[in-house]
């Protein structure tokens, strides 16, 4: 090999001149200025077909993003994975889905839908959730409840009201003598259900006391629950307060026993701890009090943890990821290592291993645990711990590959709080100087990259009733900055290729030395 190689994610810095609240074009970034300058450069695809989702309108995300990376190779993904196994119909030939429907129909129980109502594509699409609704009809299901954990993240804020609507069109379509679906609970995706990393089980405890319990405050329709929540929240979606729909007193859909629950959204990050609390209800869960412990068939939409098998029951088969970047440098018997903090510790191990969680026996990962406050509040977050543990690594002499992630402008980013995103974006640049330095100091060769825009695009179109810019909180279309620092001698970046984040691995195996695994793209390096 030639010498180590570092790779640094700045998760949610896209690289655009397009000015709609880009606090990455305004922030003071002297560092990545220079490399954007004066070092081997270019941009990348993090978003669509480049990452396996169905087209180039679908933003990219930080799971397919670190796959991508961490692969070398494109997979059908999430939203794509999920469209092509409904229109087959080879979702519903699944046993999770006999499974599921055998078990209601048996226990003469409800079929419960729990998800994410949006068609951000990130996390879930309304879409699945509707074509399910009436294959549960066709089945002769009697009896639905959904459950719908409210966006405005990965779409714009105040848009629950419309998904809503859209899903009780539907359900009044199907409804009649013979079947009956109602909405039974919901509330903001940052408030209850959708924890990720274990980082506050106390949102899933919520949501368990929502969903599963009916223990919340009550109201006619999620509508009016919207409505009357919004205040609260400041009218976002994200951090609606939990609701229950009721007639009078009594909870329309709680779950109970002889019940059969699925969880519809694709994603694996925030679906992994509401799964434990059903898949390992009666098998030691200790993460909280359940109280009601109903004896249900529980299925996710895919598996969302292959190393735990989780959950046991799933509709769809995840993606297969075979030759990864970390299995190719085991081969060549070189140790890397691996740091973020909490929020996206798991983006650059479990994701970026091809959704492993046990790690290779050449790796060393490091976490920080990540502080639970609103990220506006602190939105340097963890980048100086991660710089520590970086720098300490790299003088260490120990690694020829290490990796890590700053969530700065991502976390931030989907706050909506373009100043605070700008303290984001600018801890994050500011930190890159003790790497570079560091790099410099062993020889290191340094690439720096994201996995998708964010914080480039603080403001939507329009504005608010007193004037301010509308807030923008979710991913964006934006190439991502690729760049190459202190590389070895002649090293330079192809111009006019067709480049995504698939294309880094090989790109990092050229630069340590190597030839690259031959089922991966093309390196952007010559």
């Amino acid at each position: 090999m030639t010498k180590p190689v570092v790779l640094v994610v700045m998760d949610g810095v896209g690289w655009t001149e397009k000015d709609m609240g880009n606090a990455v074009l305004h922030a003071y970034k002297p560092q990545i200025d220079e490399l954007m300058t004066k070092w081997p450069h270019t941009t990348i695809k993090a978003h669509g077909t480049a990452v396996g989702l169905p087209d180039d309108t679908d933003m990219g995300n930080s799971e397919v993003g670190h796959n991508a990376l961490g692969c070398g190779q494109v997979y059908s993904q999430g939203a794509k994975l999920v469209n092509e196994s409904i229109e087959s119909g080879s979702i519903y030939e699944s046993a999770a889905w006999k499974g599921a429907v055998d078990f209601a129909k048996t226990h003469n129980g409800k079929m419960h839908f729990l998800g994410l109502l949006s068609d951000g594509n990130v996390h879930s699409n309304i879409s699945h959730l509707l074509a399910m609704l009436r294959q549960c009809k066709k089945e002769g299901l009697r009896e639905v409840r959904v459950h719908v954990l409210l966006d405005g993240r990965d779409v714009p804020e105040g848009s629950a009201p419309k998904y809503v609507k859209q899903l009780e069109d539907v359900m009044a379509e199907l409804n009649d003598d013979t079947f009956n679906s109602r909405i039974a609970s919901g509330g903001g995706r940052m408030v209850i259900t959708m924890d990720r990393y274990e980082a506050d089980w106390s949102m899933v405890e919520r949501g368990w006391h929502i969903h599963v319990m009916g223990d919340g405050r009550k109201f006619p329709s999620a509508q009016e629950a919207i409505q009357a929540l919004y205040p609260e929240s400041e009218g976002t979606d994200q951090f609606l307060p939990g609701f229950v729909v009721a007639d009078g007193d009594t909870p329309v859909g709680p779950v109970d026993d002889g019940d059969s629950v699925i969880l519809f959204n694709f994603r694996g990050d925030r679906a992994v701890e509401i799964s434990k609390a059903f898949d390992y209800m009666n098998k030691g869960f200790d993460a909280f009090d359940q109280v009601k412990k109903p004896d249900v068939f529980y299925a996710g939409m895919l598996q969302y943890d292959g190393d735990l098998k989780l959950p046991t029951n799933f509709l769809v088969e995840p993606p297969h990821i075979e030759h990864t970047l970390s299995e190719f440098l085991l081969d060549k018997g070189l140790q890397c290592y691996a740091c973020s903090e909490t929020q996206k510790f798991g983006h650059v191990t479990y994701f970026w291993n091809g959704n492993r969680s046990e790690k290779f026996a050449n790796e060393t990962w490091e976490e920080i645990p990540s502080d639970i406050i609103p990220f506006e509040l602190k939105p340097w977050m963890k980048a100086t711990e991660i710089t520590d543990k970086m720098v300490e690594a790299i003088e260490s002499g120990k690694y020829q590959f290490l990796r890590c992630n700053y969530p700065n402008g991502d976390m931030v980013g989907h706050t909506g709080n373009y100043e605070a995103t700008l303290i984001g974006v600018e801890s994050v640049d500011l930190m890159l100087k003790r790497i570079m330095d560091a790099c410099r100091k062993m020889d290191y060769t340094l690439v720096v990259t994201a996995d998708h825009g964010n914080s480039d695009q603080m403001y939507d179109k329009g504005r608010n009733d007193d004037g301010t810019p509308k807030a923008k909180t979710s991913h964006t279309l934006a190439p991502v900055p690729f760049v190459v620092y202190n590389g070895p001698e002649g090293t330079e970046v192809k111009e006019g290729g067709d480049f995504g984040l698939a294309n880094v691995a090989a790109s990092v195996v050229k630069l340590l030395g190597f030839e690259p695994d031959p089922n991966w793209l093309e390196s952007i390096t010559k």
